[in-house]
């Protein structure tokens, strides 16, 4: 099922504001491998086209915290969707914030294949490229912004802003299997944006030297942030931190779009 709704959405926060009269609406993709996957997606009224954002959805799911990224990234004029990465196990998941939705939010990551998270993956740009929008980015958080850097690995994505993703040098989790998806970096052809709080429990300071050295060792073209004070999550709790993120994010996206589409990056 598909369902339309109009609404007006401003980003007031220094170097994001947007503008754009939005429309949201939750559409049904379909994914070679299984069922059809729901998505949040989130794109300016205005005529367009406009470039792609794929939000990668933290461990909750497609929850309204990830949907106010969708809807903050469209007021800024991009078409943002939002893939239910758990749409074979539990689809249309949004769970509490709470000890008892983490706990199910980790069982639910335990049966997250990379064949299948790539395949949803594919699906969803193909959506986007097939409604108008050639140039496609990624945004994601947490696990999200794991899956948005194994999608940079796979996909020809402009750019991919990776909000502290955890478990990349390891293997600790289905997605980041055989290989650590961290050992993938070389094929990385976009630019890739790296936030993470200096205090997060889940990328300790080995584990950021270790994803440094891989983008660097690469010739990835890369920035990565450490902000000194917080933790993991800091994008719905710190909101300084969450504003300057967010200049950063928007500053990679545009500069991006403005290239000739489908251009591979070249390391710097």
């Amino acid at each position: 099922m598909n369902a339309m709704n109009s609404m007006n959405v401003t980003s007031t926060d220094s170097g994001t504001t947007g503008s754009y009269p939005i429309r949201t609406e939750h559409r049904d993709i379909p994914v070679g491998d299984g069922p059809a996957m729901g998505a949040y997606v989130a794109r300016p009224s205005a005529p367009g086209p406009f470039p792609g954002v794929l939000v990668g959805m933290e461990l909750f799911g497609v929850d309204a915290g990830v949907r106010e990224v969708c809807d903050r990234l469209a007021a800024l004029g991009f078409v943002a969707l939002a893939p239910d990465f758990h749409h074979r196990t539990a689809p249309g998941s949004e769970l509490p914030r709470d000890p008892e939705g983490r706990k199910r939010g980790f069982e639910l990551l335990e049966l997250m294949t990379r064949a299948q998270v790539l395949s949803d993956v594919g699906a969803a740009v193909d959506h986007l490229r097939a409604t108008g929008s050639e140039r496609v980015t990624m945004v994601g958080l947490s696990v999200g912004g794991h899956i948005a850097y194994l999608a940079a690995t796979e996909f020809d994505l402009a750019a991919v802003a990776v909000f502290y993703g955890g478990w990349l040098p390891t293997t600790d989790i289905p997605i980041s299997r055989p290989e650590p998806t961290l050992s993938l970096t070389p094929k990385i052809t976009g630019r890739v944006l790296f936030l993470v709080g200096e205090e997060d429990h889940l990328i300790p300071p080995a584990q950021r030297r270790e994803i440094a050295d891989a983008l660097r060792e690469a010739g990835t073209r890369h920035e990565t942030v450490v902000y000194p004070g917080v933790g993991h999550g800091f994008l719905r709790t710190d909101r300084t931190t969450s504003a300057d993120a967010w200049r950063r994010v928007h500053a990679l996206l545009a500069g991006t779009a403005a290239q000739p589409p489908r251009q591979l990056s070249q390391s710097t």
